[in-house]
């Protein structure tokens, strides 16, 4: 009997053993499948980590090149001129086709405050030695709302002076050609480098000052005294004097521009020894007026310089004035007259002053796109006439 008990006894501790082994076993390879789980989930959990860093980052550069995108801006104008006109105290014909002007404008906003905005444009074409064309930088200037009122720029500008020199895309103005008394008078296109402020006094009063650098012109031969010909264009600029410039100007009725600007530049010649210290004043006066579809446009510039060389050559007082209605039929179609007088001729007769009268059509195919046909007549010291045609377009 006790050797049966010790027998049973053997036997049960024999399956109590192999069972506990068996479980031990079972357990053991439990834990090694859930250290493994446990891993190939942290391995998860990295990848996961780094798959979410990876679509913030990307989020964040598309972010960014949306802001970069809308901050950004690009734009630009050009115009193709065809003019046919005859000189009738010669006989000769000009008969020309020429792609006037190519502007490219870029822009961007640093912030709601700060922007840049920039013109590069190319004129006749091509440029270079022995070419007709010009490449120029005609704006580069940082602008800043310092609040509500006052807003300063310094850099290269477009001066505050007369309608087209600050606003001249051609789907803004009648005509193939800009006007020839903003052109030789004032003179538009006419940039400088320097510091500009615009104070907003009132609803439709502002007023604007500016210190730049100024015009040289040559003491010596046919361009003697003449202001276009005086741009330096910021180009290596003689700046020994300095040129001042203030306009106010009035808007608070609508359909009404009301603008008037004074310079003043102690040196027109910019210090040059031969001659009288040529000092020259700038007055320039202008009112556009719009009820419904008609407008009017006038404008007069005077030129006041000082020394006996001016005097002499009989450009010491350089002056024009015109007048341009104009009436748009509709969102296409427009007509427009527009006389000129100017004298900025050398000479003390009365036979240096140039007028010029114009009659044309614009037609919008789109508001930034137009076709121009226009007849040009000029009397005075001289004689030619002829039509121009002409394409613009801006974006």
């Amino acid at each position: 009997m006790m050797m049966k008990k010790t027998i049973i006894a053997s036997a049960l501790f024999g399956i109590l053993a192999s069972q506990t082994a068996f479980a031990s076993d079972e357990t053991q390879e439990l834990r090694k499948v859930i250290e493994q789980q446990q891993k190939v989930l942290k391995d998860l959990e990295k990848r996961l980590d780094a798959t979410e860093k990876r679509v913030e980052k990307t989020a964040d550069v598309v972010e960014a090149t949306a802001e970069s995108k809308s901050a950004t801006t690009l734009g630009g104008y050009g115009e193709l001129h065809y003019n046919n006109i005859t000189n009738n105290a010669t006989g000769k014909d000009k008969q020309t086709v020429d792609f006037h002007r190519f502007v490219l404008f870029v822009g961007h906003e640093f912030s709601e405050s700060t922007r840049f905005f920039s013109e590069l444009e190319v004129e006749h074409s091509i440029s270079g030695d022995g070419k007709k064309g010009e490449v120029e930088l005609e704006q580069a200037y940082i602008e800043h709302d310092f609040n509500e009122m006052l807003t300063g720029k310094a850099g290269l500008f477009l001066m505050p002076v007369g309608i087209i020199n600050e606003t001249h895309e051609p789907t803004s103005f009648y005509g193939v050609e800009r006007n020839p008394v903003e052109k030789n008078i004032i003179p538009a296109t006419w940039w400088e480098a320097g510091a500009a402020l615009n104070v907003k006094a009132a609803p439709g009063l502002a007023f604007d000052g500016t210190i730049t650098s100024g015009l040289e012109v040559a003491t010596e031969g046919s361009k003697a005294y003449n202001i276009r010909s005086g741009r330096q264009k910021v180009s290596k600029a003689n700046a020994s004097d300095l040129a001042y410039t203030a306009r106010v100007k009035y808007t608070a009725v609508p359909g009404l521009e009301l603008a008037a600007t004074a310079q003043y530049q102690a040196d027109l010649t910019q210090g040059a020894g031969s001659v009288d210290t040529a000092s020259a004043t700038l007055l320039t006066a202008h009112v556009i007026y719009s009820i419904q579809n008609f407008t009017v446009k006038a404008l007069y510039a005077q030129w006041d310089i000082d020394g006996n060389e001016a005097e002499m050559l009989g450009r010491d007082e350089q002056n024009g004035w015109y007048i341009e209605p104009g009436y748009r039929f509709n969102e296409s179609f427009g007509i427009f007259a527009r006389y000129n007088e100017y004298d900025n001729e050398a000479g003390n007769s009365n036979d240096t002053e140039i007028t010029q009268t114009n009659v044309g059509v614009n037609y919008w195919l789109h508001e930034n796109v137009v076709f121009k046909a226009d007849y040009e007549k000029v009397g005075g010291a001289k004689d030619s006439d002829g039509f121009n045609l002409g394409v613009g377009y801006q974006f």
